[in-house]
C-alpha cells in the first residue's frame, strides 16, 4: 500500500513512459500500490473541500467527474475519475453522454487504470490497426471485437493511444478509478475517433485545440486573421489544423471564392484534408 504523495515522487523522479514495457512495469506497480490505499482518496476529497475546491478549480482541465491528484511537469498526471450508476443524480442530472456512456471511442493518448471502489464502469473492448486508417469520417476501422469486462476493484488496465476502443457502460453503483494519464505536448494534436459500432466506421473526431477555434474567430475579425489562416492552411505540419484552417477561410469566401479555397485543400497531401473538403464542397 502507497499513499499519494509517494506514488507522485517516484513518478516524477522516473518520468512516465506509456509507450515502454519497464515504465509500464514501474508505473503500474505503483498505481497499483496506490489503488490498495483505502483512505488517501477521501482524505484528499475532504482536504479539498475544506479549501472550498481551489485548487482543483484551478488546475483540473476536465469536467467535474475528474478529480486532478497530481499534475507534473514531466508531462504526466494522476487523477481520480467517478463513475455514477443509473440510479445515482449526476447520471440522472446530465445523462450518459456526459460520461461517456455508450459513446464508442479511443483515445489520442495511452493511460494506465485501476479500479479502486466499487463494481467499476463495463466496457466493450474493441481493437484496430492505427497503421491502416487515414482519420477519414465514414472510414472502415476493421475493428477486432476483443471482450465484455468491469473495471473492478483492484485490476489494471493499459488504454493504448489509437489502438484500443471501448464503449462504456455504467456500473452497477458508484465507482471509482485512478488513472496515470499521458500529457505531453503532442497529445492535443492528435485526434480521437467517436466510432460507428454499427458499421465499425469512423463518426466523428471531436479533437479541437483552443487555437484552431480562435482561428476560425479571427478571420472574421481582421485581414490578418486570413493571413494567418492562410499560413495554416499552406504549412501547418498537423493536417487537423490545415483543414480546419481552410474552412475557416472558406467560411468568409463568398460564392466561386469558397469553392476555389476548397478546391485548393484538394491539393493536399493528406487523405484525411482531402476528405473533409470533398465533402464541404458537397454541402
Amino acid at each position: 500500500m502507497l499513499d499519494l504523495e509517494d506514488v507522485a515522487a517516484r513518478l516524477d523522479e522516473s518520468g512516465v513512459d506509456l509507450s515502454d514495457e519497464g515504465s509500464i512495469a514501474h508505473c503500474a506497480d505503483l498505481l497499483a500500490g496506490l489503488a490498495a490505499n483505502p483512505d488517501f482518496l477521501a482524505d484528499r476529497v475532504i482536504a479539498a473541500l475544506k479549501a472550498s475546491y481551489a485548487d482543483q478549480l484551478e488546475q483540473s482541465r476536465y469536467s467535474a467527474q475528474v478529480f486532478l491528484l497530481h499534475r507534473s511537469a514531466r508531462g504526466f498526471y494522476l487523477r481520480a475519475n467517478l463513475w455514477p450508476s443509473e440510479r445515482d443524480a449526476a447520471y440522472t442530472a446530465s445523462g450518459p453522454a456526459a460520461f461517456s456512456y455508450g459513446v464508442p471511442h479511443d483515445h489520442n493518448f495511452s493511460f494506465l487504470t485501476a479500479g479502486y471502489f466499487g463494481p467499476g464502469y463495463v466496457s466493450d473492448y474493441y481493437d484496430y490497426d492505427p497503421e491502416t486508417v487515414d482519420g477519414r469520417l465514414g472510414e472502415p476501422l476493421n475493428l477486432k471485437f476483443v471482450e465484455r469486462s468491469s473495471l473492478s476493484q483492484g485490476k489494471l488496465m493499459l488504454y493504448r493511444a489509437h489502438r484500443d476502443i471501448h464503449s462504456q457502460l455504467p456500473p452497477p453503483s458508484l465507482s471509482v478509478s485512478l488513472n496515470i494519464m499521458d500529457e505531453g505536448e503532442h497529445v492535443p494534436w492528435r485526434d480521437q475517433y467517436i466510432v460507428d459500432l454499427e458499421h465499425g466506421t469512423i463518426a466523428k473526431r471531436p479533437t479541437l485545440t483552443s487555437g484552431e477555434l480562435l482561428l476560425r474567430c479571427a478571420v472574421h475579425l481582421t485581414g490578418n486573421g486570413r493571413d494567418v489562416a492562410a499560413e495554416f492552411a499552406r504549412a501547418h505540419p498537423v493536417p487537423r489544423a490545415r483543414a480546419n484552417a481552410i474552412a475557416a477561410l472558406a467560411a468568409v469566401e463568398p460564392g466561386e471564392g469558397r469553392v476555389t479555397v476548397l478546391e485548393r485543400g484538394l491539393r493536399d497531401n493528406d487523405a484525411r484534408v482531402r476528405d473533409d473538403c470533398q465533402r464541404w464542397l458537397a454541402l
